[in-house]
Protein backbone atom coordinates (compact mmCIF):
# COMPACT_ATOMS: atom_id res chain seq x y z
CA UNK A 1 0.00 0.00 0.00
CA UNK A 2 2.75 2.56 1.45
CA UNK A 3 6.32 1.98 0.02
CA UNK A 4 9.36 4.24 1.54
CA UNK A 5 12.58 3.95 0.03
CA UNK A 6 16.66 5.79 0.53
CA UNK A 7 14.12 8.56 1.87
CA UNK A 8 16.40 11.89 2.23
CA UNK A 9 14.58 14.78 3.74
CA UNK A 10 16.27 18.09 5.67
CA UNK A 11 14.23 20.90 6.96
CA UNK A 12 15.81 24.39 8.93
CA UNK A 13 19.59 22.98 7.65
CA UNK A 14 19.08 19.91 9.13
CA UNK A 15 19.17 16.39 8.39
CA UNK A 16 16.09 14.48 9.20
CA UNK A 17 16.12 11.44 6.99
CA UNK A 18 19.09 9.73 5.26
CA UNK A 19 18.33 6.35 3.67
CA UNK A 20 15.17 5.83 5.43
CA UNK A 21 12.76 3.36 4.06
CA UNK A 22 9.51 1.80 5.38
CA UNK A 23 6.68 -0.32 4.18
CA UNK A 24 3.14 -0.66 5.06
CA UNK A 25 0.82 -3.20 4.04
CA UNK A 26 -2.74 -3.13 3.69
CA UNK A 27 -4.90 -3.48 7.21
CA UNK A 28 -1.76 -3.15 8.96
CA UNK A 29 -1.49 -0.76 11.93
CA UNK A 30 1.99 1.03 12.81
CA UNK A 31 3.52 3.81 14.99
CA UNK A 32 5.83 5.76 14.11
CA UNK A 33 8.05 6.99 17.17
CA UNK A 34 11.03 9.19 17.87
CA UNK A 35 11.83 12.21 20.33
CA UNK A 36 10.51 15.17 19.97
CA UNK A 37 12.03 17.20 16.81
CA UNK A 38 13.09 13.55 15.24
CA UNK A 39 10.79 14.22 12.10
CA UNK A 40 7.75 12.39 12.54
CA UNK A 41 5.55 15.05 11.57
CA UNK A 42 7.98 15.90 8.31
CA UNK A 43 7.17 12.57 6.85
CA UNK A 44 3.90 12.68 7.54
CA UNK A 45 3.41 15.64 4.74
CA UNK A 46 6.08 13.63 2.89
CA UNK A 47 3.85 10.96 2.87
CA UNK A 48 0.48 13.70 1.93
CA UNK A 49 2.47 14.58 -0.93
CA UNK A 50 2.81 17.99 0.77
CA UNK A 51 6.61 18.17 1.21
CA UNK A 52 8.95 17.03 -1.45
CA UNK A 53 11.97 15.04 0.25
CA UNK A 54 15.75 15.54 -1.13
CA UNK A 55 16.09 11.90 -2.55
CA UNK A 56 14.61 8.95 -2.57
CA UNK A 57 11.16 7.47 -3.95
CA UNK A 58 7.28 7.29 -2.22
CA UNK A 59 4.88 4.95 -3.63
CA UNK A 60 1.97 4.45 -2.93
CA UNK A 61 -1.05 2.50 -4.81
CA UNK A 62 -3.23 4.47 -7.20
CA UNK A 63 -6.24 3.19 -5.67
CA UNK A 64 -5.35 3.97 -2.33
CA UNK A 65 -7.24 6.66 -0.09
CA UNK A 66 -5.33 8.56 2.33
CA UNK A 67 -7.41 10.28 5.48
CA UNK A 68 -5.08 12.77 7.90
CA UNK A 69 -6.17 13.90 11.44
CA UNK A 70 -3.50 16.68 12.66
CA UNK A 71 -3.17 18.22 16.02
CA UNK A 72 -5.16 20.94 15.79
CA UNK A 73 -8.22 21.77 13.79
CA UNK A 74 -10.54 24.45 14.00
CA UNK A 75 -13.97 25.12 13.09
CA UNK A 76 -14.95 27.87 10.70
CA UNK A 77 -18.40 28.79 9.48
CA UNK A 78 -21.78 28.02 10.75
CA UNK A 79 -20.97 24.03 9.94
CA UNK A 80 -22.74 21.84 12.83
CA UNK A 81 -21.11 19.25 14.50
CA UNK A 82 -23.09 16.74 12.27
CA UNK A 83 -21.73 18.71 9.16
CA UNK A 84 -18.26 18.10 9.96
CA UNK A 85 -18.40 14.66 10.72
CA UNK A 86 -20.37 14.01 7.62
CA UNK A 87 -18.29 16.29 5.40
CA UNK A 88 -21.47 17.82 3.82
CA UNK A 89 -19.78 21.52 4.38
CA UNK A 90 -16.41 22.05 3.22
CA UNK A 91 -14.84 18.11 2.55
CA UNK A 92 -17.54 17.25 -0.07
CA UNK A 93 -18.04 20.63 -2.17
CA UNK A 94 -13.83 20.49 -1.91
CA UNK A 95 -14.03 16.86 -3.10
CA UNK A 96 -16.32 18.18 -5.83
CA UNK A 97 -14.68 20.92 -7.18
CA UNK A 98 -11.18 18.81 -7.19
CA UNK A 99 -12.95 16.22 -9.31
CA UNK A 100 -14.41 18.90 -12.47
CA UNK A 101 -11.03 20.10 -12.16
CA UNK A 102 -9.47 16.96 -12.66
CA UNK A 103 -11.72 16.02 -15.55
CA UNK A 104 -11.49 19.49 -17.23
CA UNK A 105 -7.45 18.22 -17.54
CA UNK A 106 -8.28 15.21 -18.86
CA UNK A 107 -6.76 13.53 -15.57
CA UNK A 108 -9.40 10.69 -14.47
CA UNK A 109 -6.63 8.19 -14.40
CA UNK A 110 -4.87 9.52 -12.06
CA UNK A 111 -4.14 8.60 -8.39
CA UNK A 112 -5.32 11.78 -7.48
CA UNK A 113 -8.73 11.69 -9.22
CA UNK A 114 -9.23 7.99 -7.94
CA UNK A 115 -8.92 8.77 -4.54
CA UNK A 116 -10.74 11.99 -4.72
CA UNK A 117 -13.69 9.68 -6.35
CA UNK A 118 -13.33 7.26 -3.63
CA UNK A 119 -13.67 9.27 -0.84
CA UNK A 120 -16.75 11.34 -2.53
CA UNK A 121 -18.57 8.26 -2.84
CA UNK A 122 -18.43 7.33 0.64
CA UNK A 123 -19.44 10.59 2.06
CA UNK A 124 -22.26 10.10 -0.73
CA UNK A 125 -23.69 7.23 0.69
CA UNK A 126 -27.03 7.60 2.46
CA UNK A 127 -26.19 5.46 5.35
CA UNK A 128 -23.52 7.85 6.07
CA UNK A 129 -25.50 10.16 8.60
CA UNK A 130 -26.46 6.84 10.85
CA UNK A 131 -22.48 5.62 10.79
CA UNK A 132 -21.76 9.07 11.38
CA UNK A 133 -24.11 9.08 14.74
CA UNK A 134 -22.49 5.84 15.76
CA UNK A 135 -19.00 7.07 15.79
CA UNK A 136 -20.05 10.29 17.56
CA UNK A 137 -21.85 8.69 20.30
CA UNK A 138 -18.36 6.61 20.26
CA UNK A 139 -16.28 9.60 20.79
CA UNK A 140 -18.46 11.35 23.70
CA UNK A 141 -20.74 13.10 22.09
CA UNK A 142 -24.56 13.64 22.95
CA UNK A 143 -27.43 13.37 20.34
CA UNK A 144 -28.10 16.70 21.22
CA UNK A 145 -25.22 17.92 20.06
CA UNK A 146 -25.23 16.87 16.61
CA UNK A 147 -26.66 20.63 15.48
CA UNK A 148 -24.92 22.31 17.24
CA UNK A 149 -22.38 24.94 15.82
CA UNK A 150 -19.35 23.03 15.64
CA UNK A 151 -17.59 26.63 16.58
CA UNK A 152 -19.62 26.98 20.03
CA UNK A 153 -17.30 23.84 20.81
CA UNK A 154 -13.60 23.93 22.43
CA UNK A 155 -11.21 22.81 19.99
CA UNK A 156 -10.90 19.46 21.43
CA UNK A 157 -14.57 18.73 21.18
CA UNK A 158 -14.25 19.79 16.97
CA UNK A 159 -11.48 17.72 17.27
CA UNK A 160 -13.61 14.63 17.63
CA UNK A 161 -15.63 15.34 14.80
CA UNK A 162 -13.08 15.90 12.36
CA UNK A 163 -12.10 12.45 13.80
CA UNK A 164 -15.21 11.15 13.17
CA UNK A 165 -15.73 11.87 9.10
CA UNK A 166 -12.02 10.54 8.82
CA UNK A 167 -13.66 7.20 10.29
CA UNK A 168 -16.70 7.62 8.39
CA UNK A 169 -14.66 7.57 4.75
CA UNK A 170 -12.80 4.18 6.01
CA UNK A 171 -9.85 5.46 3.82
CA UNK A 172 -7.38 2.71 3.24
CA UNK A 173 -5.05 4.27 5.08
CA UNK A 174 -5.03 6.23 8.66
CA UNK A 175 -2.46 8.80 9.89
CA UNK A 176 -3.09 9.93 13.11
CA UNK A 177 -1.13 12.28 14.58
CA UNK A 178 -1.88 12.32 18.33
CA UNK A 179 -5.52 11.06 18.37
CA UNK A 180 -5.93 10.88 22.46
CA UNK A 181 -4.56 13.97 22.98
CA UNK A 182 -8.50 15.55 23.02
CA UNK A 183 -9.96 12.48 24.66
CA UNK A 184 -11.87 11.85 27.93
CA UNK A 185 -11.08 8.28 29.03
CA UNK A 186 -14.14 6.38 27.96
CA UNK A 187 -13.85 8.26 24.53
CA UNK A 188 -9.94 6.79 24.08
CA UNK A 189 -11.14 3.33 25.26
CA UNK A 190 -14.04 3.56 22.71
CA UNK A 191 -11.42 4.77 19.92
CA UNK A 192 -9.06 1.78 21.23
CA UNK A 193 -11.50 -0.60 20.41
CA UNK A 194 -12.29 0.63 17.38
CA UNK A 195 -9.29 0.85 15.99
CA UNK A 196 -8.59 -2.51 16.56
CA UNK A 197 -11.25 -3.53 14.34
CA UNK A 198 -10.30 -0.85 11.77
CA UNK A 199 -10.77 -2.54 7.82
CA UNK A 200 -7.77 0.20 6.22
CA UNK A 201 -4.23 0.94 7.30
CA UNK A 202 -3.20 2.67 10.35
CA UNK A 203 -0.03 5.12 10.63
CA UNK A 204 -0.04 6.69 14.07
CA UNK A 205 1.90 8.87 16.15
CA UNK A 206 1.41 8.66 19.72
CA UNK A 207 2.53 10.03 23.18
CA UNK A 208 0.12 7.30 25.14
CA UNK A 209 2.42 3.96 25.43
CA UNK A 210 -0.88 1.71 26.64
CA UNK A 211 -2.64 3.03 23.31
CA UNK A 212 0.11 2.22 21.49
CA UNK A 213 0.31 -1.20 22.77
CA UNK A 214 -3.36 -1.94 22.53
CA UNK A 215 -3.57 -0.81 19.04
CA UNK A 216 -0.43 -1.33 17.14
CA UNK A 217 1.23 -4.56 15.27
CA UNK A 218 4.39 -3.06 14.27
CA UNK A 219 6.35 0.51 15.13
CA UNK A 220 8.95 2.37 13.08
CA UNK A 221 11.23 3.84 14.89
CA UNK A 222 13.07 7.44 14.56
CA UNK A 223 16.88 6.79 14.77
CA UNK A 224 20.21 8.17 13.35
CA UNK A 225 17.94 9.61 10.55
CA UNK A 226 16.67 6.24 9.87
CA UNK A 227 14.04 4.56 10.36
CA UNK A 228 13.89 0.94 12.27
CA UNK A 229 11.64 -1.62 11.91
CA UNK A 230 10.18 -3.67 15.04
CA UNK A 231 7.17 -6.07 15.25
CA UNK A 232 4.79 -6.38 17.84
CA UNK A 233 2.88 -3.30 19.74
CA UNK A 234 5.31 -0.95 21.87
CA UNK A 235 6.07 -3.22 24.47
CA UNK A 236 7.21 -5.73 22.05
CA UNK A 237 9.22 -2.93 20.27
CA UNK A 238 11.23 -1.83 23.52
CA UNK A 239 12.29 -5.63 23.95
CA UNK A 240 13.35 -5.34 21.03
CA UNK A 241 15.48 -2.06 20.78
CA UNK A 242 17.22 -3.26 23.82
CA UNK A 243 18.63 -6.61 22.30
CA UNK A 244 19.16 -5.11 19.05
CA UNK A 245 21.38 -2.61 20.81
CA UNK A 246 23.03 -5.09 22.94
CA UNK A 247 23.90 -7.38 19.63
CA UNK A 248 25.26 -4.42 17.67
CA UNK A 249 27.69 -3.27 21.10
CA UNK A 250 28.81 -6.58 20.93
CA UNK A 251 29.81 -7.23 17.34
CA UNK A 252 31.26 -3.28 18.04
CA UNK A 253 33.02 -4.67 20.49
CA UNK A 254 34.59 -7.66 19.41
CA UNK A 255 35.97 -6.25 15.72
CA UNK A 256 37.04 -3.27 17.89
CA UNK A 257 39.50 -5.96 19.83
CA UNK A 258 40.21 -7.57 16.64
CA UNK A 259 41.14 -4.30 14.97
CA UNK A 260 43.52 -3.83 18.15
CA UNK A 261 45.28 -7.01 17.88
CA UNK A 262 45.89 -6.57 14.48
CA UNK A 263 47.27 -3.18 14.69
CA UNK A 264 49.55 -3.85 17.48
CA UNK A 265 50.97 -6.94 15.43
CA UNK A 266 51.77 -4.30 12.91
CA UNK A 267 52.97 -1.78 15.19
CA UNK A 268 55.07 -4.36 16.87
CA UNK A 269 56.76 -6.47 13.82
CA UNK A 270 56.43 -3.65 11.02
CA UNK A 271 60.73 -2.56 11.18
CA UNK A 272 61.36 -6.26 11.59
CA UNK A 273 62.71 -7.26 8.49
CA UNK A 274 60.81 -11.30 8.63
CA UNK A 275 57.79 -9.85 9.37
CA UNK A 276 57.30 -6.29 7.62
CA UNK A 277 55.11 -8.33 5.18
CA UNK A 278 52.62 -9.27 7.61
CA UNK A 279 53.02 -6.50 9.51
CA UNK A 280 51.28 -4.52 6.35
CA UNK A 281 48.79 -7.31 5.52
CA UNK A 282 47.17 -6.81 8.75
CA UNK A 283 47.28 -3.26 8.14
CA UNK A 284 45.32 -3.83 5.00
CA UNK A 285 43.00 -6.15 6.28
CA UNK A 286 41.70 -3.52 8.75
CA UNK A 287 41.62 -1.28 5.80
CA UNK A 288 39.18 -3.51 3.72
CA UNK A 289 37.02 -3.81 6.65
CA UNK A 290 33.57 -2.94 7.15
CA UNK A 291 33.78 -0.73 10.14
CA UNK A 292 30.80 -1.32 12.56
CA UNK A 293 29.89 1.74 13.97
CA UNK A 294 29.25 2.26 18.01
CA UNK A 295 25.62 1.64 18.32
CA UNK A 296 23.92 5.28 20.16
CA UNK A 297 21.98 3.58 23.57
CA UNK A 298 18.76 3.91 23.71
CA UNK A 299 16.82 6.62 25.87
CA UNK A 300 15.93 5.81 28.88
CA UNK A 301 13.74 7.35 31.64
CA UNK A 302 15.75 10.23 33.50
CA UNK A 303 15.40 9.14 37.36
CA UNK A 304 15.20 11.26 40.21
CA UNK A 305 13.84 11.48 43.63
CA UNK A 306 11.16 13.61 44.80
CA UNK A 307 12.00 15.18 48.39
CA UNK A 308 9.11 13.63 50.36
CA UNK A 309 6.67 16.67 51.98
CA UNK A 310 5.65 16.83 55.59
CA UNK A 311 3.28 14.98 57.14
CA UNK A 312 -0.74 15.39 56.24
CA UNK A 313 -3.53 14.54 58.30
CA UNK A 314 -5.39 11.13 58.02
CA UNK A 315 -7.88 13.33 56.07
CA UNK A 316 -6.25 15.43 53.50
CA UNK A 317 -9.29 17.49 52.37
CA UNK A 318 -13.00 17.02 52.30
CA UNK A 319 -15.87 18.53 50.94
CA UNK A 320 -19.38 18.35 52.52
CA UNK A 321 -22.97 18.88 50.61
CA UNK A 322 -20.75 21.32 47.95
CA UNK A 323 -23.02 22.85 45.44
CA UNK A 324 -21.22 24.32 42.53
CA UNK A 325 -22.90 26.03 39.55
CA UNK A 326 -21.71 28.25 36.73
CA UNK A 327 -25.35 30.45 36.11
CA UNK A 328 -27.98 28.24 35.39
CA UNK A 329 -25.26 25.20 34.45
CA UNK A 330 -25.38 23.27 37.93
CA UNK A 331 -21.96 20.81 38.24
CA UNK A 332 -22.36 19.74 41.79
CA UNK A 333 -25.16 19.54 43.88
CA UNK A 334 -24.79 18.84 47.50
CA UNK A 335 -21.78 16.74 47.09
CA UNK A 336 -19.62 15.06 49.43
CA UNK A 337 -16.09 13.63 48.68
CA UNK A 338 -12.97 12.83 51.71
CA UNK A 339 -9.71 12.18 50.51
CA UNK A 340 -7.60 10.02 52.71
CA UNK A 341 -4.02 10.57 53.52
CA UNK A 342 -1.81 8.61 51.09
CA UNK A 343 -4.31 7.72 48.37
CA UNK A 344 -3.63 8.57 44.49
CA UNK A 345 -7.00 9.28 43.01
CA UNK A 346 -7.57 9.29 39.48
CA UNK A 347 -10.66 11.36 38.01
CA UNK A 348 -12.04 9.74 35.15
CA UNK A 349 -15.49 10.48 32.72
CA UNK A 350 -16.42 12.47 29.73
CA UNK A 351 -15.33 15.81 28.97
CA UNK A 352 -17.66 18.56 30.38
CA UNK A 353 -18.86 16.51 33.80
CA UNK A 354 -16.98 18.42 36.02
CA UNK A 355 -13.54 16.95 36.65
CA UNK A 356 -11.22 19.90 36.26
CA UNK A 357 -14.16 21.97 37.89
CA UNK A 358 -13.76 19.54 41.10
CA UNK A 359 -9.94 19.93 41.17
CA UNK A 360 -10.08 23.49 41.26
CA UNK A 361 -13.11 22.92 44.41
CA UNK A 362 -10.31 21.47 45.87
CA UNK A 363 -7.54 23.37 45.33
CA UNK A 364 -9.59 26.41 46.53
CA UNK A 365 -9.48 28.58 43.56
CA UNK A 366 -12.83 28.82 42.40
CA UNK A 367 -16.06 29.64 44.84
CA UNK A 368 -19.06 27.69 45.26
CA UNK A 369 -22.06 28.62 45.83
CA UNK A 370 -22.82 26.49 48.82
CA UNK A 371 -20.99 23.92 51.39
CA UNK A 372 -17.88 23.63 53.59
CA UNK A 373 -14.26 22.75 52.01
CA UNK A 374 -11.73 21.26 54.74
CA UNK A 375 -8.34 21.31 54.61
CA UNK A 376 -6.29 18.55 56.30
CA UNK A 377 -3.63 19.47 59.16
CA UNK A 378 -0.34 20.65 58.29
CA UNK A 379 -2.10 20.69 54.29
CA UNK A 380 0.35 22.05 51.93
CA UNK A 381 -1.77 22.01 48.07
CA UNK A 382 -0.21 22.30 45.30
CA UNK A 383 -2.55 22.55 42.18
CA UNK A 384 -0.93 22.25 38.94
CA UNK A 385 -3.35 23.01 36.29
CA UNK A 386 -2.14 23.85 32.39
CA UNK A 387 -2.61 27.59 32.32
CA UNK A 388 0.10 28.54 34.71
CA UNK A 389 2.49 30.99 32.55
CA UNK A 390 1.55 33.53 35.53
CA UNK A 391 3.30 31.87 37.89
CA UNK A 392 6.68 32.35 36.11
CA UNK A 393 9.18 35.26 36.35
CA UNK A 394 8.96 36.44 32.43
CA UNK A 395 12.81 37.87 33.55
CA UNK A 396 14.43 34.56 34.83
CA UNK A 397 15.85 31.93 32.78
CA UNK A 398 14.42 28.32 33.02
CA UNK A 399 17.97 27.23 35.41
CA UNK A 400 16.93 30.57 37.61
CA UNK A 401 12.94 29.42 37.81
CA UNK A 402 14.31 25.95 38.82
CA UNK A 403 17.46 27.13 40.67
CA UNK A 404 15.23 29.47 42.99
CA UNK A 405 12.66 27.56 43.83
CA UNK A 406 11.97 28.12 47.99
CA UNK A 407 12.20 25.07 50.28
CA UNK A 408 14.98 23.11 48.49
CA UNK A 409 18.71 23.40 47.99
CA UNK A 410 19.94 21.95 43.81
CA UNK A 411 23.17 22.00 42.48
CA UNK A 412 23.24 23.54 39.04
CA UNK A 413 24.07 20.01 37.79
CA UNK A 414 21.07 18.57 39.79
CA UNK A 415 18.94 21.39 37.82
CA UNK A 416 20.54 20.96 34.75
CA UNK A 417 19.86 16.72 34.99
CA UNK A 418 16.27 17.35 36.02
CA UNK A 419 15.37 20.29 33.44
CA UNK A 420 17.46 17.75 30.44
CA UNK A 421 15.14 14.90 31.82
CA UNK A 422 11.72 17.20 30.20
CA UNK A 423 13.21 18.25 26.96
CA UNK A 424 15.30 21.31 28.06
CA UNK A 425 18.46 20.76 26.24
CA UNK A 426 21.56 22.81 26.59
CA UNK A 427 21.15 26.11 25.60
CA UNK A 428 17.44 26.15 25.76
CA UNK A 429 18.09 26.62 30.08
CA UNK A 430 19.10 30.22 29.28
CA UNK A 431 15.87 31.49 27.32
CA UNK A 432 14.19 33.88 29.26
CA UNK A 433 10.60 32.41 30.57
CA UNK A 434 8.66 34.56 28.79
CA UNK A 435 9.63 33.39 25.13
CA UNK A 436 8.81 30.11 26.02
CA UNK A 437 5.52 28.52 24.28
CA UNK A 438 2.87 26.79 26.23
CA UNK A 439 4.25 23.21 26.30
CA UNK A 440 7.43 24.79 27.59
CA UNK A 441 5.80 26.53 30.35
CA UNK A 442 3.76 23.51 31.49
CA UNK A 443 6.84 21.05 31.69
CA UNK A 444 8.74 23.95 33.53
CA UNK A 445 6.23 24.13 36.01
CA UNK A 446 5.93 20.69 36.40
CA UNK A 447 9.79 20.63 37.43
CA UNK A 448 9.11 23.21 40.19
CA UNK A 449 6.38 21.10 41.60
CA UNK A 450 8.49 18.00 41.45
CA UNK A 451 11.75 19.32 42.95
CA UNK A 452 9.75 20.95 46.53
CA UNK A 453 6.34 19.41 46.69
CA UNK A 454 3.25 19.69 48.38
CA UNK A 455 1.68 17.13 50.48
CA UNK A 456 -1.75 17.08 48.21
CA UNK A 457 -1.05 17.14 44.71
CA UNK A 458 -3.45 17.77 42.52
CA UNK A 459 -2.60 17.58 39.15
CA UNK A 460 -4.60 17.97 35.29
CA UNK A 461 -3.34 16.75 32.57
CA UNK A 462 0.10 16.50 33.28
CA UNK A 463 1.58 14.26 31.03
CA UNK A 464 0.05 16.45 28.13
CA UNK A 465 3.30 18.06 26.18
CA UNK A 466 5.44 14.82 27.17
CA UNK A 467 7.03 12.32 25.07
CA UNK A 468 7.17 8.66 26.31
CA UNK A 469 10.34 8.93 27.90
CA UNK A 470 9.94 11.50 29.91
CA UNK A 471 6.28 10.43 30.93
CA UNK A 472 8.08 7.37 32.58
CA UNK A 473 10.51 9.50 34.31
CA UNK A 474 7.23 11.76 35.68
CA UNK A 475 5.62 8.27 36.60
CA UNK A 476 9.01 6.85 38.11
CA UNK A 477 8.80 9.91 40.55
CA UNK A 478 5.30 10.24 40.87
CA UNK A 479 5.33 6.17 42.01
CA UNK A 480 8.29 7.39 45.08
CA UNK A 481 6.13 10.49 46.34
CA UNK A 482 4.50 9.80 49.81
CA UNK A 483 2.60 12.48 49.74
CA UNK A 484 -1.35 12.43 48.53
CA UNK A 485 -2.32 12.14 44.72
CA UNK A 486 -5.60 13.48 43.09
CA UNK A 487 -5.32 13.97 38.93
CA UNK A 488 -7.07 13.66 35.94
CA UNK A 489 -5.02 12.34 32.79
CA UNK A 490 -6.17 10.56 29.79
CA UNK A 491 -2.88 8.32 29.50
CA UNK A 492 -4.16 5.57 30.07
CA UNK A 493 -0.23 3.48 31.16
CA UNK A 494 0.08 6.19 33.37
CA UNK A 495 -3.22 6.15 35.88
CA UNK A 496 -2.75 2.38 35.80
CA UNK A 497 1.05 2.57 37.51
CA UNK A 498 -0.23 5.25 39.96
CA UNK A 499 -4.03 5.38 40.57
CA UNK A 500 -4.83 3.82 44.09
CA UNK A 501 -8.58 4.84 43.94
CA UNK A 502 -10.71 6.11 40.69
CA UNK A 503 -13.61 8.73 41.18
CA UNK A 504 -15.95 8.77 38.23
CA UNK A 505 -17.23 11.82 37.62
CA UNK A 506 -20.23 11.62 35.50
CA UNK A 507 -23.13 14.19 34.70
CA UNK A 508 -25.36 15.77 36.45
CA UNK A 509 -22.63 16.34 39.40
CA UNK A 510 -22.57 12.12 40.40
CA UNK A 511 -19.53 11.13 41.52
CA UNK A 512 -19.14 7.09 41.74
CA UNK A 513 -15.88 5.76 43.97
CA UNK A 514 -13.87 2.86 43.10
CA UNK A 515 -11.66 1.46 46.08
CA UNK A 516 -9.62 0.06 43.60
CA UNK A 517 -6.87 1.25 40.83
CA UNK A 518 -7.40 1.54 36.93
CA UNK A 519 -8.48 -2.41 36.23
CA UNK A 520 -10.58 -2.89 39.14
CA UNK A 521 -12.43 0.47 37.93
CA UNK A 522 -12.69 -1.82 34.17
CA UNK A 523 -13.87 -4.87 35.64
CA UNK A 524 -16.72 -3.45 37.47
CA UNK A 525 -17.98 -0.64 34.96
CA UNK A 526 -18.05 -3.76 31.83
CA UNK A 527 -19.79 -5.33 34.24
CA UNK A 528 -22.26 -2.98 34.38
CA UNK A 529 -22.66 -3.38 38.16
CA UNK A 530 -21.77 0.39 39.66
CA UNK A 531 -23.77 -0.45 42.93
CA UNK A 532 -21.08 -3.13 43.43
CA UNK A 533 -18.85 -1.07 43.08
CA UNK A 534 -19.71 1.27 45.88
CA UNK A 535 -20.03 -0.96 48.07
CA UNK A 536 -16.66 -3.16 47.38
CA UNK A 537 -14.27 -4.06 50.52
Amino acid sequence: MLTIRDLKVSAGGRMLFEGASMQINYSERVALVGPNGAGKSTLFGVILRRDEPDAGTLDRDAWTTVGFLPQEAEAVGNETVMDVATGRVGELPALEKKLHELEAAGAVDSPEYMEAHAKHEALSNPQVEAKAKKILHGLGYRGTDFERPARELSGGWVMRAHLARLLVMEPDLLLLDEPTNHLDLLSLLWLQQYLKTYPGGLLLISHDRQFMDEVVEKVYEISEKRLNEYTGNYSAYLEQRQARYEQQLAAYKNQQKEITALQEFADRFRSVASKASQAQSKLKQIERMEKIEQPVPPRKPFRFQIPQPPRIGQRAISLEKIHMAYGDHVVYRNLDLTIERGERTVLVGPNGAGKSTLLKILAGVVEFQKGERSEGLNAKIGYFSQHRAATLDPNKSVLQEVMDVGGVSLSENEARGILGSFLFKKDEIYKKTAVLSGGEKTRLNLIKFLVDPPNLLLMDEPTTHLDIMTVESLTMALATYEGTLVFISHDVHFIRKLATKVLHVKGGGVVVPYPGGYDYFLEKTAAGDERAALTAD
